[in-house]
């Protein structure tokens, strides 16, 4: 229970189905330590834990708090300060489903006898045979699959979304049905809980002070290697990034590589962020155990990416994708899920991208 709509009210509406249910809220970090000066916000804000208690208790469940913080840190922080020094885009909220949520609440799900973890995530568990697997959830404008392919198959089969058969505005009528009418009208917040004013930038400065005079001063180069201009540091830049470059080039310039080895950035037109393949790691397969030979499927690059048809491959421990067009701003770090209509085949890192001969 993050102190927000959806798990409030997925909480609610088991209880009301009659389950026995526990209110967990995970304490994943103290806002007081991120330097950052916008107010505390958000599923870790001391105001969203109280107002998750207070509703348990209101409505006849117990509610407990976990801190997560050491935990929480240790990976999804160190891993996305990593991420950007090796010149790749990490994506927090998957690391975070993947190693810290799920598995640190099905260990306390454990510990308190309980049978299922459910969340308010719009996403739907399907079972094939053997095999538990995330679907898009009713309402595709709210859909979260995109982040849940890292989850296991031990979480997958104990694990709950009943807000996923619902679209969003049905939501937040049955919290005002519930009399939970502030809570109906309180706006939702898209930031990286530990970066609640989205400059990730600053937060990477403050956690590394000694990054920013050691990148400090590397070149922004053109496709051919010539030098154009010089920017703040490698890490500092993804790719796709158009905004922030610091200077201006007569024309929109797009990041289209960047190479922590050299601290060197490469700048081109829109359209030389076009690709039509890319390779992808750490693969977590969900609807099937594995693929065997080269299969369809739409696979997508980003959370707000629509998804394209594709073929996988399985090419010496890694899944070469070959898409059937161009898919601009491919960002190594990033995660890619692939889809058999509404069903998570799988998913994984992607590690580069390239243009097919």
């Amino acid at each position: 229970m993050s102190g927000g709509i959806d798990s409030t009210v997925t909480a609610i509406m088991l209880h009301e189905q009659g389950y026995e249910v526990v209110g967990i809220t995970m304490k994943t970090w103290d806002y007081a330590s991120s330097g950052a000066s916008k107010k505390e916000t958000g599923c870790c804000s001391l105001d969203s834990i109280n107002d998750a208690r207070e509703i348990a208790v209101n409505r006849g469940f117990h509610h407990f708090i976990v801190d997560i913080r050491e935990e929480f840190g240790d990976y999804v922080i160190n891993n996305f300060v990593d991420e950007y020094i090796a010149g790749r885009t990490p994506n927090p909220c998957v690391l975070c489903n993947t190693h810290i949520k799920w598995e640190s609440l099905l260990r306390r799900a454990d510990a308190m006898d309980c049978e299922f973890i459910a969340t308010g995530h719009y996403a739907k568990v399907n079972q094939l045979n053997d095999r538990y697997y995330v679907s898009k959830g009713l309402d595709h404008n709210k859909d979260q699959s995109y982040v849940l392919w890292g989850v296991s198959q031990a979480c997958l089969s104990r694990t709950m979304f009943p807000v996923g058969g619902f679209h969003k505005p049905a939501i937040k009528q049955m919290a005002r049905d519930m009399g939970l009418v502030e809570l109906a009208n309180k706006p939702e917040s898209y930031e990286i809980c530990f970066i609640p004013d989205n400059d990730y930038r600053g937060f990477l400065k403050r956690r590394k002070p000694e990054l920013e005079d050691a990148v400090r001063g590397g070149n922004f180069v053109n496709k051919n290697g010539e030098i154009i201009g010089k920017h703040e540091g490698y890490p500092f830049y993804t790719v796709g990034q158009r905004k922030g470059l610091g200077k201006a080039f007569g024309e929109p310039m797009f990041v289209t590589e960047i190479n922590p080895d050299t601290n060197v950035v490469t700048l081109g037109r829109e359209e030389e962020l076009d690709r039509n393949g890319m390779w992808v790691r750490n693969i977590n397969m969900h609807k099937y155990a594995f693929i065997e030979e080269k299969m369809n499927a739409v696979t997508k690059v980003r959370y707000k990416h629509d998804g394209l048809q594709s073929s996988i491959q399985v090419v010496d421990q890694r899944l070469k994708v070959e898409f059937n067009g161009m898919v601009s701003g491919i960002a190594p770090g990033q995660s890619a899920v692939f889809y058999e209509g509404d069903d998570v085949i799988g998913g994984g890192h992607i590690v580069s991208s390239f243009n097919l001969q």
